[in-house]
């Protein structure tokens, strides 16, 4: 749809003798929108798309207004906009969800007796295989082909389900498996950082945007992608034209000065900047990095801090068009008309950098001397929790004895049945390269060989009982890396390839060896992981391992050799060399001029090209895979992998009213910092729980469990895995880990799902209290699909991360949060019934009481909470039961 470009801002660019249309933010400033050219870069392509996108209904030329005035106002008024991307990027554990929901969508449609085409998307769709490979082989050159052969195994329901999507749906593309991470692949090839589409004999240019369903779809924005992280649901919504709603975002610039120091690397300045920013409090508001450093840093190291967004909170960490951006995409092997549309659109609209421009108006600063970046890690459980390389021993010495209570036991070590060494508390039993927010910088991966190659010709070995794993984000690490000559000296220390995807970030590492496993959970030993990824959440990487480190590619080979958290990189040996000699990490880190070099003669345009030239064809276990369906997907019924999801039962074109919640219990009481990984979570399934019991009675050998990530796309799974982390916590029954509760008034100890299946089939609506930052991590809309599953109709807490609250409110649960102290000082037990009434005159953001009485005493409490229903347009999707209820209801009206 053409805009209506009231404020008559259309015009022509002409670059390499094509013409391109555009609509110019010079021409809307003279227009009347004062001051506009002050905005920051991102708040300049949030006005540009609603200029383009101005309908007179939902973007009014009170919007392009609201927007002008944020110069003076600086986010301080709240105005809801409406955003449409031009793209939407998917990774396959949130993608095949979001597929069986628009299947599902599809035979919705069909019962409400319209047309099922109409559920297709409208904007482009990729969707990158990266999240289903797991570290089940490692060490040995045939690692890879023998994980690749695994995975196809476990998933080839899943991946014959998305090659009928890539059929069914037009806009719909795949990546197939073994490719590469998604936000690497979006980095160096889906991203266009300026887009255009043709229409009516015209090409229309304007900057690349994106929303993804990972929470690191923010990497891209250090190539100057708008972009960010949003759940499947509204994901979907999106690439079927609806628009995503959001409040103006107020927008905190993070000034970055000096020069990185020698030593130091894009992992230790991202691992500052996510302290620096999270300290601060930006969730909820867009980061912009300006500032003369910016010269100094490569787009890949741009990329890395842009990537960790989620970490400090923020909806996006975006860095503006400069000659780093052209100097990527050129390097990339992006094509030249398109490279120097790139140029000449940005300087045209204001939205180029280059030293001594004039900064943008931001609603609040930080600044960061880049020379005071040191070398450093984060854990053990959160990655704002930085710890210095030089303090790492004593701090983790003080976790052990501190939040792990091993004071008594600190120098435990036990034998390892079959093997002549033994493993105790400290001891770093996977060291990984892993992740796109490391593996997409050739200047950490080149520092990790050169290290390994250094320390190899010193005679140093990895410590036998660690797990080494290398997987990069992309098959051009491992192009350079052979090149450069440093595939072999990786390879001596065990950092063989074991596959394309992310592995142990998102929990695929894989079982420890038996006999460590066995030794490690015997004697209730605190094991450590090191890796090069962005999360190190309670629970995530490993069941057998209790901290975890993010670091360095480097730092992760230094630490395999050590063997140990307890050892001081620093002061103490890596090990000996072949006269006996110590070796210290001092001896075997490159310097960043070897690190340059061999970068500038190993990394070629030629790699990009040669491997990006077919991405979409797949090796021949992809090309093999048999499929049949049409229009609607022909379910399979004793499929444990995907099922129809009960979303749309019984849909009628008018929506129930939304009724008060009465008389509810308490399913689950939660303290601070609960994830969505602690609500929903990716990796592997024990035996004994409701998801592992379920698919055990449905034939399912434990073996072939698989995780919960590759199961979202069957909803009986993942109802049962919601809350069900081995490490989460319920206050209700605090001496347990583990999803478990209380069901009253019975007072029985069970599951959280099995408490909750007792309240539904009692008529019983549940609730969930939780405490701040609350469903902070990964974008997974099966934290919210599942807590609506369980029959909980409000979350309350003292406050929310961005992405979580959007999904709840997206299937129709009620976020609430407190006005005043949080849960701890109503004593709650979890016995008490919990009344919240006034919902059917709901509005954004409405102030509500909620009701206790607990029977055992008669005790009656009221408290004032703030509905975070934020937006009209949430309201609506509210009143729907959902986003997808609101989009089909409205499909099929039109139809």
């Amino acid at each position: 749809m053409a805009s209506v470009d009231s404020l008559k801002t259309r015009r022509e660019l002409v670059v390499g003798g094509k013409t391109y249309v555009y609509y110019s933010l010079r021409a809307a400033e003279e227009a009347g929108l004062v001051d506009t050219s002050k905005l920051p870069v991102s708040m300049k392509v949030l006005l540009e798309n609603l200029l383009r996108y101005e309908d007179g209904v939902s973007v009014r030329e009170d919007d392009l207004k609201a927007v002008a005035s944020w110069v003076n106002n600086k986010g301080a008024v709240e105005h809801e906009i409406s955003f449409r991307p031009a793209r939407v990027l998917m990774q396959d554990f949130t993608g095949v969800p979001a597929v069986v929901d628009l299947a599902a969508m599809r035979d919705a449609m069909v019962s409400l007796g319209a047309d099922p085409a109409k559920i297709n998307p409208l904007n482009p769709v990729d969707l990158v295989i990266d999240h289903s490979v797991m570290v089940d082989n490692f060490g040995s050159s045939h690692a890879f082909g023998d994980n690749v052969a695994k995975e196809y195994e476990r998933n080839l329901e899943r991946y014959r389900f998305l090659r009928w999507g890539s059929s069914a749906f037009n806009n719909f593309r795949v990546v197939p498996p073994g490719t590469g991470i998604c936000h690497q692949v979006n980095l160096e090839y889906l991203a266009q950082t300026v887009w255009t589409s043709e229409a009516e004999g015209e090409t229309l240019a304007y900057p690349d945007t994106v929303v993804g369903t990972d929470s690191h779809t923010t990497m891209v924005n250090g190539l100057s992608v708008l972009g960010w992280g949003v759940g499947g649901i509204e994901a979907e919504a999106a690439m079927l034209g609806q628009p995503i709603p959001m409040l103006i975002p107020e927008v905190i610039g993070f000034k970055m000065t000096g020069a990185m120091p020698e030593g130091a690397t894009a992992t230790d300045l991202v691992l500052t900047v996510t302290q620096m920013l999270r300290k601060k409090g930006v969730v909820g508001k867009f980061v912009e990095f300006y500032g003369e450093a910016l010269a100094t840093l490569t787009l890949e190291d741009q990329a890395t801090i842009a990537n960790m967004a989620p970490e400090y909170g923020a909806t996006c960490g975006f860095f503006p068009i400069s000659a780093a951006t052209i100097a990527y995409l050129k390097g990339t092997g992006r094509d030249a008309a398109r490279v120097a549309l790139v140029e000449a659109y940005a300087k045209e609209q204001g939205l180029w950098w280059e030293p001594g421009v004039a900064e943008p108006v931001f609603t609040d600063h930080l600044e960061l001397d880049l020379s005071a970046v040191l070398p450093s890690l984060a854990g053990p459980k959160r990655p704002q929790d930085r710890v210095l390389l030089t303090e790492s021993a004593v701090k983790f010495a003080e976790s052990l004895a501190g939040e792990f209570g091993k004071a008594d036991s600190v120098d435990l070590r036990v034998p390892v049945t079959g093997e002549n060494f033994d493993v105790g508390h400290g001891d770093v039993v996977i060291a990984a390269i892993t992740s796109c927010t490391n593996t997409s910088n050739p200047s950490v991966l080149i520092a990790a060989g050169l290290l390994a190659k250094n320390a190899v010709a010193k005679g140093l070995k990895t410590k036998p009982w660690v797990k080494t794993s290398l997987a990069p984000g992309s098959q051009v690490v491992t192009d350079y890396l052979a090149k450069a000559g440093l595939t072999k000296h990786l390879d001596a220390l065990g950092f063989n390839l074991v596959g394309y995807g992310c592995t142990t970030c998102i929990g695929n590492s894989g079982p420890l060896p038996e006999n460590v496993s066995k030794s490690i959970n015997e004697a209730d030993l605190v094991a450590c992981s090191v890796l090069s990824g962005n999360r190190n959440f309670e629970g995530r990487v490993n069941p057998d391992v209790r901290a975890n480190y993010l670091a360095s590619p480097p730092l992760v080979v230094a630490y395999a050799l050590a063997g140990s958290m307890k050892i001081d990189l620093t002061t103490q040996p890596l090990g000996q060399d072949k006269k006996g000699n110590d070796v210290f990490l001092k001896d075997i880190w490159p310097t960043n001029e070897e690190i340059a070099t061999v970068q500038r003669k190993a990394v070629t345009e030629k790699m990009f090209a040669t491997r990006y030239a077919d991405v979409f064809k797949g090796d021949k276990n992809w090309q093999g895979i048999k499929i049949s369906g049409g229009q609607t997907y022909a379910w399979e019924g004793d499929s444990t992998y995907v099922q129809n999801p009960p979303y749309f039962p019984n849909i009628s074109m008018t929506p129930a009213p939304v009724v008060d919640i009465v008389e509810a219990r308490v399913l689950a009481v939660f303290g601070d910092s609960i994830t969505t990984d602690h609500i929903s979570p990716a990796g592997s399934i024990k035996k004994t729980s409701p998801a592992g019991e379920y698919l055990i009675a449905h034939g399912v050998d434990a073996l072939d469990f698989n995780g919960y990530g590759a199961r979202r796309g069957n909803h009986q799974v993942m109802m049962r895995g919601t809350f069900a982390n081995i490490r989460i916590r319920n206050k209700i029954t605090p001496d347990i880990e583990g999803g478990v509760t209380k069901h009253f008034p019975s007072g029985e100890v069970m599951s959280i799902y099995d408490a909750a299946m007792k309240y539904q089939a009692e008529g019983r609506p549940a609730v969930v209290f939780g405490g701040k930052e609350y469903g902070t991590g990964s974008s997974r809309d099966w934290a919210a699909k599942g807590t609506k599953l369980l029959g909980v109709r409000a979350v309350i807490c003292e406050s929310f991360e961005r992405i979580h609250r959007s999904n709840l409110v997206g299937m129709g649960v009620l976020p609430l949060q407190f006005l005043q102290e949080g849960w701890q000082k109503l004593e709650l037990t979890g016995e008490e019934i919990v009344s919240i009434r006034g919902l059917q005159d709901l509005s954004p953001r409405k102030q509500l009481i909620v009701e206790l009485y607990r029977p055992t005493d008669g005790r009656i409490a009221r408290f004032p909470v703030r509905c975070r229903i934020d937006t009209p347009t949430e309201l609506e999707y509210f009143k729907n039961g959902g986003v997808l209820n609101y989009v089909l209801r409205n499909l099929a009206k039109a139809d």
